[in-house]
């Protein structure tokens, strides 16, 4: 049950990479270097709008998933209709303020000219896909919620696959550039919603359909609200933790900012099989929460943190040995290629200290237990700060990253350590 979610998922978040490399060599082949910068800056400002409301798919679920347990159909669809009049609600407030968040976004990345109307042409077609993406957020949620890993796959394949597509037509073939690659994302987002609502709406029995009175629900959608507020601060904090990273590495000059950019995407591969791992969590320990069966909630954990510990260390032994050859790949720079060889150690041990906590934020979503979520993450990031204020003047860029591995470490012990009292009450509370 683990890897049926876990793998297909891990595939289809390896297709987003793939999508941003296509974009890239698309509008990078139109020899327009102003309108590759405005593409990258156009897509870090969506990855910072939509990141940050990304909680839609994971409160979503954790609430069909202990709906399923339950064996509570009529509540199922009642989590999906809730969260889906939220999610359009959401992505409309995002399209009425598109040109206060584009002004914003200008001012704050600093692009002038030619870059700038790049920046500007992006945004203003893609920001038109945000009530769909909002959509499939939403619809994710749901099929991963009832375990549907392989739908997911689909769905993920349909949307970054019809993107990837039109982005090489419309960007090249037909020669729009910037704009033919933002039409295509709009596209693979309305065509991922179509297919996703297709599957699920003829599904439905209209017999456990829920009223209007009832998706509207005040005490529902209070806890809904508190759930997706708790998240939101937990992905903020998140958000300001790698801004941060960021942010101070630039102090220690280009070559080792540009090294450190090459070194975080050893993370970043980790992370897509770890998230897949907090995917099944959340669905199977939802369930077993759903269905007050504490033996599998017990399981569910045990599974988990084998498959997520196993995985990362077997990760951390490839990047150790083959890390410089991938460094390699990645940069022909020789300078860069120094730098990155030296706190490669650093960057491969990310795999093993962040295990943990992508695991517990599965088990903490999957479990609705999103207060605690929330103060264990602010925690981490206060230890955090202190670390960076300790170990950065004494040690530099090294004391930059055993930072970043402090508190990626942080954030699971944390919540490990809440976990059996909070077990304990939730499972107490049931009887």
């Amino acid at each position: 049950m683990v890897l049926s979610i876990a793998v297909p998922m891990t595939l289809g978040f390896l297709t987003t990479p793939l999508l941003g490399l296509t974009d890239t060599a698309v509008v990078g082949r139109t020899g327009d270097a102003a309108a590759l910068a405005g593409l990258a800056i156009g897509a870090v400002l969506f990855d910072l709008i939509f990141s940050s409301v990304s909680f839609l798919r994971a409160s979503t679920t954790a609430l069909v998933a202990q709906a399923l347990g339950r064996g509570d159909r009529h509540e199922q669809q009642a989590v999906f209709w809730r969260a889906l009049v939220l999610s359009i609600g959401l992505g409309l407030i995002i399209l009425a303020a598109s040109p206060w968040l584009l002004s914003l976004g200008l001012r704050m990345m600093g692009p002038e000219g030619t870059t700038a109307a790049a920046t500007a042409t992006y945004f203003s077609i893609r920001i038109l896909a945000g009530p769909l993406t909002l959509t499939n957020f939403t619809i994710l949620g749901f099929v991963l919620g009832l375990g549907r890993g392989t739908t997911g796959l689909l769905l993920q394949t349909i949307l970054n696959g019809t993107n990837i597509v039109l982005s090489i037509y419309l960007g090249l073939v037909l020669g729009w550039g910037v704009a033919g690659v933002a039409w295509g994302t709009l596209i693979g987002e309305g065509m991922a919603a179509a297919v996703g609502l297709a599957l699920i709406i003829p599904r439905f029995d209209q017999k456990d359909g829920p009223t209007v009175a009832e998706i509207f629900d005040r005490a529902k959608l209070s806890a809904l609200f508190a759930i997706n507020r708790d998240l939101m601060i937990r992905t903020f904090t998140l958000l300001a933790a790698f801004t941060l990273l960021t942010r101070i590495g630039t102090s220690f000059g280009a070559v080792v900012l540009a090294a450190n950019a090459v070194l975080m995407n050893f993370f970043m591969i980790a992370s897509f099989y770890l998230d897949g791992m907090a995917n099944a969590a959340e669905q199977i320990v939802g369930r077993a929460i759903g269905a007050r069966f504490r033996e599998g909630f017990d399981r569910a954990i045990r599974l988990t943190a084998l498959w997520s510990l196993g995985l990362a260390l077997v990760s951390c032994l490839f990047f150790l040995i083959f890390g410089n050859a991938i460094i390699d790949f990645m940069t022909t720079a020789a300078d860069v290629r120094v730098i990155a060889a030296t706190y490669l150690p650093w960057a491969a041990v990310t795999a093993l200290t962040g295990a943990l906590a992508f695991q517990m934020d599965g088990v903490y979503i999957g479990a609705t237990w999103s207060r605690e979520m929330r103060n264990m993450m602010l925690l981490a990031f206060a230890g955090y700060g202190l670390s960076l204020a300790l170990f950065v003047p004494l040690f530099g860029n090294h004391g930059l990253w055993l930072s970043l591995n402090l508190f990626l470490a942080m954030r699971g012990l944390l919540l490990l350590a809440r976990l059996p009292a909070r077990v304990h009450q939730s499972f107490t509370e049931s009887h």
